[in-house]
């Protein structure tokens, strides 16, 4: 069994996550990915420089980035959060390994650690690349999987039982969880690469773009990840139909997860309402928060939390697929939550 302890700090982690994954798209979205042009300190400082004798010092030294603060404070706090939450999977993965969980559990935690260490490596070279598109992404992708291991961990503590579903429900639900896993993934996925080549208002209409159902794009360019490594991808430096074609392709995205989403969301009210309307509400709210984003210009409190309810949306499929079997018991005693 894993002991209380473990329990706490894994609650702990989930709660501090939250915090890193808002704060990560909210320093992307204020442009504050370079706010600190140097790892893991800030002009040299354990925080960022504020007296004006240290930003002239700064400065000197890095001539090409003068002192912003309202950049250097998004992103050295987000680094302070992402600092805190390294330290709790230590401190859970060390833990799991002095308990005797069952292996599940301590393979769990060690992929957990070893995948955090990997973020903070990519946070690094976030700001060594330059903001470079496919680390961006990639940082950005790491985050969520993070979340989702976390939170398969505390379902695996027989957390949230209101959402687990029978073992003969989930084999039912198996193949349908599954697509829905990876839609979700791939349209996450495309929302990193919309975001790091700043693509988000490359289609100013909806629900055409530039008033076509079929807007000229170049599909090559805009999904090159082969692109060489450039001085500095502030702002992007891909060509508008390039732009077009990653934006273009997102809002398709996110027609096959409706597609595919809706129906698992309509089919867990059958097994489990509580988790079904779940499923729907998060649904529905990511869609509505993608269209306002492009209607109201991007506005930072909606683009901030399109990204936190993507989160949210891709937990609730991690649900689906991974939390474990509900009793018979338990079920019976759940009964109007369910059928």
């Amino acid at each position: 069994m894993v002991s209380q302890r473990v329990k706490t700090l894994n609650i702990a982690a989930l709660v501090l996550i939250i915090f890193v994954v808002g704060l990560g798209a909210f320093t992307r979205l204020v442009d504050a990915g370079l706010g600190c042009p140097d790892w893991p300190g800030c002009y040299g400082h354990l925080t960022w420089p504020v007296e004006a004798s240290d930003i002239a010092r700064a400065e000197a030294v890095y001539p090409d980035t003068p002192v912003d603060h309202d950049k250097t404070w998004p992103e050295m706090v987000h680094r302070y959060f992402a600092g805190a939450l390294l330290v709790l999977v230590l401190a859970i993965a060390v833990s799991i390994w002095r308990d005797p969980p069952s292996s599940g559990i301590k393979a769990l935690a060690s992929v957990l650690l070893g995948l955090i260490i990997c973020q903070a490596a990519f946070g690094a070279w976030t700001v060594t690349l330059k903001l470079w598109p496919q680390v961006v992404t990639a940082h950005l992708l790491g985050g969520f999987t993070t979340f989702s291991l976390l939170w398969v961990m505390f379902l695996r503590q027989s957390g949230a039982p209101q959402l687990q579903l029978l073992a003969a429900d989930k084999r039912a639900l198996k193949p349908h969880a599954v697509l829905a896993l990876i839609v979700v993934a791939l349209q996450i996925a495309l929302g990193g690469w919309v975001s790091s080549n700043y693509a988000a208002l490359a289609c100013a209409d909806f629900p055409t773009c530039f008033g076509t159902y079929a807007p000229s794009m170049d599909v090559a360019h805009g999904f090159n990840l082969f692109q060489s490594v450039g001085p500095n991808y502030l702002g992007g430096l891909m060509e508008s139909e390039g732009r077009v074609a990653i934006h273009w392709f997102h809002r398709l995205g996110a027609l096959v997860v409706l597609a595919v989403v809706l129906p698992l969301a309509l089919r867990l009210w059958k097994y489990n309402r509580v988790l079904g309307l779940l499923l729907l509400t998060v649904l529905t709210l990511q869609l509505v928060l993608g269209v306002l984003n492009v209607v109201w210009n991007l506005p930072l409190a909606v683009a901030t939390a399109h990204n936190g309810v993507g989160a949210l949306l891709l937990l609730a499929v991690v649900t689906v697929n991974f939390a474990p079997a509900a009793q018979e018991m338990h079920r019976r005693s759940n009964e109007p939550l369910s059928r």
